[in-house]
């Protein structure tokens, strides 16, 4: 039997970058046959157009570049196969297809048969499944390969028909998102499907921040008998090479950086880091801006930015008022020089006092300390003043909320909501105290002021404010809002596991009437099974209780 070594392209390819991403791909293909000496080498799914390409699908000139591009790759392929992902149209159709380039032509090509139509995916939306479409195998150095594409495997068909058709080793290209706890889901799909099929699997996953989604790589190789290697690196750019002895059906990692730590901090850092990094260089911004409060949710931001962008291209502002302790202000102090940040002050108190005084007139009569009128004013100097630095000096805005406080609304809307994006926006607040901890357990030194850990959370908009004084305690709250929202529980199944009943029905009812705050937020990395935004997409006005 003969041997091969194969090459996972494990890279970002960006979104609508047709032209980088045809350039980033002939690069990798000379790499894998010129210093690898690879047979083939692997393309994540839609790699010629990055994904989710969304509704560029449904414009004739994307599509026609992405014909035009994949001609090109194809007539450079020599010496290597290369199987490349990329939107195949076809009349009035598109389909999500990896072809086989060989020779300096597309050999053959492979259709996606498992759509998918959930969660962050609407796939049916944009391709169509070929019914004519069958099993894609071809062989390289006397070993038959197959391909199937990221969903496919999910469904025992696709893999098993690709076996029948003769593939001794399957290749499968993904874009599938982070989340938290899915590392291990794929890895037992992985084990199963190759123990079914007795068809060793290459797995290859994208690397990269699309919006709100992170693409983790995580590549993983599994043996013909089921066994299943340790992943590679996740959140990082990686050539992956791998040898495949085809009389075992068993790889032989060859230049495979293992993923070391996959504890669940570890993951979540990482993905938010790599959502930063990645939005705002896709973007054009270097630098950014964050209103540091000496809060634990802030201190949390400053530091996720610092590690994405380095100290040099992050800028924080305490937004002091009449309220703000000097606990508060000595802790964004010393949190900004344990990590090197230029940190500013611009007080609020005369903007505040400007509005409070123009709406004298308009108000009936003054409004007392502690109305919320008065509270959402002080936020709302704020965030236009974030605003204005970052429109004067250039940057990008990071807004500070967390999943707990959009969740119920305890946000305030052209507050402290301001921002271009929301780097923890998907974590609730005791997973921020969590990730808190673990950065400085990382780091050596408390880059976060542990007295930000440790003292009571407060958005001190009046005097002894506490978030308790409105919400329940967090680690209530959140396991209320954990079975709310991903495990999608009704109230009555909530209360049947030990909560007040009052206690639910008010919570759940923070989170009905604060979707319309929510569908007006900034984009932010998912880390979870249910993020806000794409995945959880609720109607703002409904009569469903």
């Amino acid at each position: 039997m003969s041997s091969l070594r194969i090459a996972l392209a494990q890279f970002d390819f960006p979104v609508g970058a047709i032209a980088a991403n045809e350039e980033r791909i002939l690069a990798l293909v000379a790499e894998a046959r010129d210093r690898h000496r690879a047979d083939v080498i692997v393309f994540p799914e839609l790699a010629l157009s990055g994904y989710p390409p969304e509704d560029l699908l449904q414009r004739p000139g994307f599509l026609s570049a992405c014909a035009a591009s994949i001609e090109r790759i194809a007539s450079a392929v020599h010496g290597i196969v290369a199987v490349v992902g990329w939107p195949e149209s076809a009349g009035a159709v598109v389909y999500n297809a990896a072809s086989v380039l060989r020779d300096g032509t597309i050999d053959a090509t492979y259709r996606k048969r498992e759509l998918p139509n959930y969660a962050v995916f609407d796939e049916r939306r944009y391709f169509a499944v070929d019914p004519d479409g069958g099993a894609c195998t071809f062989p390289v150095n006397g070993v038959p390969l197959g391909v199937v594409i990221c969903e496919d495997l999910w469904f025992p068909e696709p893999l098993a028909d690709t076996v029948r058709a003769g593939a001794e080793m399957v290749l499968v290209p993904n874009a599938s998102p982070f989340e938290r706890d899915k590392h291990a889901q794929r890895d037992a799909l992985l084990a199963t499907r190759a123990g079914e099929a007795g068809a060793a699997i290459a797995y290859l996953n994208v690397v990269g921040g699309q919006d709100a989604l992170v693409f983790d790589g995580a590549s993983v190789l599994a043996d013909g008998d089921g066994r299943v290697h340790p992943a590679a690196s996740a959140f990082e750019d990686a050539l992956l090479v791998a040898d495949y002895d085809a009389a075992a059906r068993r790889f032989v990692p060859a230049d495979w950086p293992v993923e070391r730590d996959e504890s669940r901090e570890s993951l979540a850092w990482r993905a938010i880091v790599r959502g930063i990094r990645d939005y705002c260089g896709k973007n054009g911004f270097r630098d950014v801006w964050v209103g540091l409060s000496g809060g634990i949710d802030s201190a949390l931001v400053l530091a996720l930015a610092v590690d994405a962008l380095g100290a040099e291209h992050v800028t924080a502002v305490r937004l002091p008022s009449r309220y703000t302790s000097g606990l508060s202000n000595d802790l964004a102090e010393e949190q900004a020089a344990a990590l090197g940040v230029e940190l500013r002050t611009v007080p609020i108190e005369a903007p505040f006092a400007g509005f409070v005084h123009a709406l004298e007139a308009a108000f009936d009569q003054p409004a007392p300390d502690g109305d919320v009128t008065l509270e959402n004013l002080q936020s709302r100097c704020r965030g236009a003043i974030l605003m204005a630095l970052a429109n004067r000096f250039g940057g990008l805005l990071l807004t500070t909320g967390n999943k707990s406080e959009y969740a119920v609304g305890y946000a305030t809307i052209y507050g402290d909501m301001c921002g271009g994006y929301a780097p923890i926006k998907d974590a609730y607040k005791t997973e921020v105290y969590a990730l808190a901890r673990w950065r400085n357990a990382m780091a050596g030194a408390p880059g976060i002021p542990p007295a930000v850990i440790e003292r009571a959370p407060s958005a001190e908009l009046r005097e002894n404010q506490t978030d308790q004084d409105s919400l329940p305690p967090y680690d209530v709250l959140d396991a209320i809002l954990f079975r709310h929202i991903e495990q999608e529980q009704t109230r009555e199944e909530i209360v049947a596991a030990g909560f007040d009943d009052a206690t639910v029905e008010r919570v759940l009812r923070l989170v009905r009437i604060s979707e319309w705050k929510r569908q007006q937020a900034a984009p932010g990395p998912k880390i979870s099974r249910r993020a806000f935004g794409r995945e959880r997409r609720y109607p703002i006005t409904s009569g469903w209780r």
